[in-house]
């Protein structure tokens, strides 16, 4: 299991600058890597507080590129409704040659309705497009003279430039269109990278849409690779975490319920029942089901081998560390604390479980 970090820029103006927030995010992204952890993903969204301050992930991650040698770089995700795949798989290309290869693209369904209005894009067309776009990037990356007609978007006879630098092409992630069993299904059967949250869910909730996964993809002679992100905050004390934690949880959920708002006179389905979700919980409710890994670092370490449990195993867990516009000495502490006694107790605590089935395995064999 390896780590990174995430950000979803979740920030009013008065609390902290454009500026101050991408300053603090790079600080914590070398620090990251100096840590141990493997990458680093960030979110596109536009015009509100809940994560408008990036309307590009890649521009991020080639200031990250450039301040770091190894760890790998996750868009959280490109929202295809907004781009043609021909500037995705162009402007994709390019980032993972600035990085020396270390790209790793994820797409979502964008689902905030003054988006889609800004753009003048369909918002029922958003799966279609988002399936569409996730077929033609890698051919745009890997064939040449290429032919594509979809609902969306067409062209004739066209070859991507610049082309990857990793072959056969970086790794593709499919993220909030996962949250269904059909999206779980088509990711896993064509060969994706599953990246889930837990967000609203009790973690064990979601392990029916893991193992829909897990079946397309076994089922379609696929790799697997799941993922999923959280806020993280630890302290000395579950006490001191909680108290900390509480707060800026709070902040993101009240900048999210704001974005949400959008929703009010659509048509019910999948995220207006999200509104429902949204309106009813907090910070608790979070915490409890394991929607963000909070306490001393033996608590964090417990919480993190649940998480893992509930998924059936999952590959890389992402922190948001500066969850709610958390300030950069408490994020910076977190990661440290993180390296510094988590990690050591989880090492200690998987030794100890692979010791028991050893032992279970030579007793019962």
């Amino acid at each position: 299991m390896q780590f990174g970090v995430s950000f979803l820029p979740d920030c009013r103006e008065e609390w902290k600058s454009a500026t101050e927030y991408f300053s603090d995010a790079l600080a914590l992204c070398t620090l990251a890597e100096s840590a141990g952890f493997v990458s680093v993903k960030m979110t596109e969204h536009y015009l509100t507080d809940y994560g408008g301050y990036c309307p590009s992930p890649l521009s991020f991650l080639r200031a990250v590129a450039a301040r770091t040698t190894r760890i790998r770089l996750i868009t959280d995700a490109l929202l295809p409704a907004f781009h043609h795949p021909v500037q995705l798989a162009a402007e994709t290309a390019m980032v993972d040659a600035v990085s020396g290869g270390r790209l790793e693209v994820g797409f979502a369904r964008a689902y905030l309705p003054q988006e889609f209005e800004a753009f003048g894009s369909c918002l029922d067309e958003s799966a279609a497009r988002y399936q569409d776009t996730l077929r033609a990037v890698p051919r745009l990356w890997t064939e040449q003279r290429i032919d594509e007609k979809a609902p969306s978007f067409s062209y004739r006879q066209v070859t991507g430039r610049p082309s990857p630098v990793q072959r056969p092409h970086p790794p593709v992630w499919g993220g909030a269109a996962s949250r269904t069993p059909d999206g779980c299904q088509w990711l896993g059967g064509n060969g994706f990278a599953l990246l889930t949250p837990p967000w609203l869910e009790p973690t064990a909730r979601i392990r029916p849409l893991v193992d829909l996964y897990r079946d397309a993809a076994t089922a379609a002679g696929h790799a697997l690779r799941i993922a999923t992100s959280l806020p993280l905050a630890v302290a000395d004390t579950d006490t001191d975490a909680e108290h900390l934690a509480d707060r800026h949880i709070a902040h993101h959920l009240e900048v999210w319920r704001e974005a949400m708002e959008s929703w009010n006179g659509h048509e019910p389905g999948e995220h207006p029942d999200n509104v429902r979700k949204l309106a009813g919980i907090g910070p608790e409710h979070i915490r409890d089901n394991n929607g963000a890994i909070v306490g001393s670092p033996a608590t964090v370490a417990a919480r993190i081998l649940r998480l893992v449990r509930d998924f059936g195993g999952v590959d890389q867990i992402l922190w948001q560390v500066d969850i709610g516009t958390m300030p950069l000495a408490r994020a910076r502490r977190s990661i440290e604390l993180f390296r510094d006694a988590v990690v050591p107790l989880l090492r200690e605590k998987v030794a100890a479980l692979r010791a028991g089935v050893r032992l279970q395995a030579a007793v019962t064999g």
